[in-house]
This record gives C-alpha cells, structure tokens and sequence, in this order.
C-alpha cells in the first residue's frame, strides 16, 4: 500500500520515437531511482504502441510532500534525464478508488490493460466519480497544482479492448480521450 505523505500526483512520460534502445540500457537506472519511490507508488507501468513492444511512454502514479516535489521526481528520472521521453504530462491527482494496483483484485497479469485519458473541456467542471467497474485499476481526476481545477481524468483499466476501455470515460465530459495499451510496471 502506498504510503500517504503528502498529495497524489498523475506522471505520464511520453517517449521521443527510437528512443527504445536508450530506454533499454537505462532500465537498470530507471528502477533504481523507482525503487526509492516504492512506498509511494499508487501504480507505475509503460504504455506501448500498437505492436504490444514498442513503448510509448511510462505512468506513474505517486504521493509526494508538494508540486516541487513532483516536478523534480518527474523531471530527475533517469529516462528523462537521457532524453528517451520527449515530453510529461504532471498533474495533481486524487486516488478515488483508495488503493494500489497491487491491490487491485484482477491480479497483475491476467487480461489486457489500458491507460485512458480524457482532458476536460471546461476547467469549471467538477471530476467524474468513478462507474461502477469492477475493472479499474485506478481512477482518479487530474487537477490543478492546487487541487482546485479539474484538467480531466486518469484511469487504468483492465478491458478486452482499446474500444471497451474508452467507454470508461463519458466522452461529452471530455475534449478527448486517449487510449494507450499499458502494462503493470516495476521488478517481477
């Protein structure tokens, strides 16, 4: 179980196309710095592309003291560091299903697993509560670095498909709505 310190953050690192053979001689690195996070680690995993190998980019979801600290937890990773990510997006986030993906009752490897973003249209808007899914891994709204302002929304979802896993979210409560194949993250 993650241990509570400060506030929930949302951090997705978006790779820069061919930066797979950096990323693999930086795996070792990117744990090790991961490792010292562990106990505040919600969920963490790449996404990849259509192929099911290619990475894309790498969710974390992490409760940290303030939004300096989230920064400088995002922009210190080593991956970044190097270069493989080409941008991240960070946001305060609020862990609406109360748990881990450890915790997650679907087990860690069993059925095909989803990162879906959706981005509000309206900053006035209030957060989406979770649907009835006993499917969700983790769900939660992005908001504001002071918690105020609704951005959009974060899940992690375990469905049959890209198609399934959108309808997660209302599509009328967003701008858009992304889809990226994601796996459970960490050391095995």
């Amino acid at each position: 179980m993650a241990q509570t310190v400060g506030m929930e953050f949302f951090c997705y690192h978006r790779d820069r196309p061919g930066s797979l053979p950096l990323r693999e001689q930086l795996v070792e690195e990117h744990w090790s710095y991961m490792d010292l996070f562990a106990e505040r680690l919600i969920a963490r995993g790449p996404t990849f592309a259509s192929d099911g190998e290619t990475p894309t980019g790498s969710v974390h979801i992490v409760d940290l003291p303030d939004p300096a600290a989230a920064r400088a937890f995002a922009l210190d990773e080593p991956n970044y560091q190097a270069g493989a990510y080409r941008d991240v997006l960070l946001r305060r986030w609020r862990n609406m299903l109360g748990r881990t993906m450890w915790d997650f009752p679907g087990g860690r490897s069993e059925g095909n697993r989803y990162l879906v973003l959706g981005l509000g249209p309206d900053r006035a808007a209030d957060p989406a509560e979770p649907p009835e899914n006993d499917e969700l891994i983790a769900y939660g709204p992005l908001l504001s670095d002071d918690g105020t302002a609704w951005l959009g929304t974060a899940a992690l979802v375990r469905a049959p498909d890209a198609e399934t896993a959108r309808t997660v979210l209302k599509p009328d409560q967003y701008a858009d709505v992304e889809v990226h194949d994601w796996e459970f993250g960490g050391r095995r």
